[in-house]
């Protein structure tokens, strides 16, 4: 759902970078989840919060000042999948983003371009961010994600009309 990327103020706020179409859908969710690494999730409470710009600002339960803010830094916001709402059956194209994370991108001529990392909303359209590791050479692409370049989505793969050298 987003990251934390820093700390606001000095009584413990966050400020989240959110993951979502609509920054203010964040704060439908009283409790999100940290991702504390190896797998492990912490419950806590949203004390307050609020939408600052583009961003989230937060107060969650126990973070009581800037420097136990700071810690929280390029920590991993989750809701679980069951707390949000339902796609709708009709809705062709309709993907939550953590969907399309890591799944195959190919081309129409079967080249694989990497996974998709992640996703960048520019305004005009969103654009996919697809990595391909090579070695120790990583090859990063970003690809606009509007209907004359992704072709087809299902579960394991997206197919765009790419090339390899764009």
């Amino acid at each position: 759902m987003g990251r934390i990327f820093g700390s606001f103020g000095v009584l413990g706020w966050i400020k989240v970078h959110p993951y979502t179409e609509y920054v203010e859908s964040l704060l439908d969710y009283p409790v999100w989840w940290l991702d504390q690494g190896d797998g492990k999730w912490l419950e806590i409470k949203v004390v307050e919060c609020h939408v600052h710009t583009k961003i989230v600002i937060a107060r969650l339960d126990g973070c009581v000042d800037r420097t136990e803010a700071i810690l929280l830094r390029d920590t991993q916001i989750a809701i679980p999948r069951s707390h949000l709402p339902l796609l709708s059956d009709g809705a062709k194209n309709s993907y939550y983003w953590s969907d399309l994370i890591n799944l195959k991108v190919v081309n129409l001529k079967g080249e694989e371009l990497g996974k998709v990392i992640g996703l960048i909303e520019t305004g005009a359209n969103d654009v996919l961010q697809v990595e391909n590791s090579k070695g120790e050479q990583k090859d990063k692409k970003l690809i606009p994600f509007i209907h004359q370049v992704i072709v087809k989505v299902d579960s394991e793969k997206i197919t765009v009309d790419w090339g390899l050298d764009y």
